[in-house]
């Protein structure tokens, strides 16, 4: 029996609606295969967190998830955060390099029925996480954001061979999985940083010299934008720097119908973590009309990561059950949220998943 490890951490606002609905699509799934076995732990974090303990992010939820196998993270973004207190931090960019994860998976899929900018759009833009342009210079010292005077304003990017050999190879693993082109394509923009955008699309193409059954290719980030918009159905698997990508996937969500339809994947070598692209939403939340579909999408793909780590068909099976139940509910949008066109609840919508699922052969 295959068991797992993973934490719940219900961020803020409509955080904490999306995401127990995640938690009860993911039970329902793989309740249909007796050999595999999730142990939910529930953990503290955000505005709930501080409320009750002071810290956003307490040190009992950070040693408790090195015992994990993965967790789901809500959004985090509650208006009343205080600005001067130190223990009021945002968490995600201190997960992301805490439990070095690197590579930030992030799909976008159009639906038949739902209005998009384009149809038959399926890709993945594969963003590098915890590098680029940082802001924080207690990660690389004398890196960072800085202004040497109070005219001018500098700002440092930083480059590794480490983390751009880690990001192309979750690309190159990630289509070998989807077995759909076969195809990566890094972005860059080596016409201008020849060194830094260099290092990455360099190192990125040594990495697909391992993976023979992959095509690879180049683009610069200016045409490969344009295309994106033009002629999204060209790519398959894209792999970029934490900027690029930054920018690049809230574009590619908008061909789909937004932020609601992003779903992403924090990966590193021993972690991952399922976290939705859009923010905690604060003018919406407590009238549970929020879409739980990037976040439901967020949890699946963390469930077929850990099952394609472990091999463990049972894991692949059910993440797939999750995928095949959401194409069925989003082609008939008889219970769907208001955003998507219905008038479901985010439970019902969550519950209409469910019973799919169930039904399915």
């Amino acid at each position: 029996m295959a068991k797992y490890k993973i934490g719940i951490l219900n961020g803020d606002d409509i955080g904490l609606e999306i995401v127990p609905v995640a938690v009860d699509v993911l039970q329902c799934a793989v309740k249909r295969y007796q050999d595999v076995q999730i142990d939910w732990v529930p953990l503290p974090v955000g505005y709930v967190s501080y409320q009750q303990t002071g810290e956003t992010l307490p040190q009992i939820t950070l040693d408790t998830l090195y015992e994990l196998d993965g967790w789901i993270l809500g959004p985090i973004g509650h208006m009343n955060y205080p600005k001067d207190d130190p223990k009021a931090v945002n968490p995600h960019p201190i997960l992301r390099r805490q439990f070095d994860l690197v590579s930030n998976v992030r799909p976008t899929k159009s639906y038949c029925n739902l209005p998009s900018l384009h149809k038959n759009v399926d890709v993945v833009i594969i963003r590098e996480n915890n590098e680029g342009f940082q802001p924080d210079r207690n990660m690389y010292k004398g890196v960072g954001e800085f202004m040497p005077t109070p005219d001018m304003a500098l700002s440092a990017r930083v480059i590794t061979r480490r983390n751009s050999e880690m990001v192309a190879r979750t690309a190159m693993e990630v289509a070998q999985q989807r077995n759909k082109l076969r195809r990566v394509t890094a972005i860059h923009k080596n016409t201008v940083w020849k060194m830094s955008c260099g290092l990455f699309v360099d190192t990125c193409r040594e990495v697909a010299k391992e993976y023979p059954d992959i095509t690879f290719d180049t683009m610069v980030v200016d045409t490969f934008a344009m295309n994106l918009v033009m002629r999204p159905q060209k790519f398959d698997v894209v792999v970029t720097t934490n900027m690029f990508g930054d920018i690049l996937t809230d574009e590619a969500a908008g061909l789909v119908g937004g932020l609601g339809m992003a779903p992403g994947l924090c990966v590193g070598n021993k972690y991952v973590m399922a976290q939705a692209t859009h923010g905690s939403a604060p003018d919406i939340a407590g009238k549970h009309i929020a879409n739980p579909y990037a976040m439901i999408m967020s949890a699946q793909m963390m469930l077929s990561w850990l099952g394609n780590k472990k091999q463990d068909q049972g894991a692949i099976q059910a993440a797939r059950d999750i995928e095949l139940a959401i194409d069925k509910v989003l082609d008939d949008l008889q219970l769907v949220t208001p955003d998507l066109g219905g008038d479901a609840s985010t439970e019902q919508m969550g519950a209409s998943i469910c019973e799919t699922i169930q039904k399915l052969q």
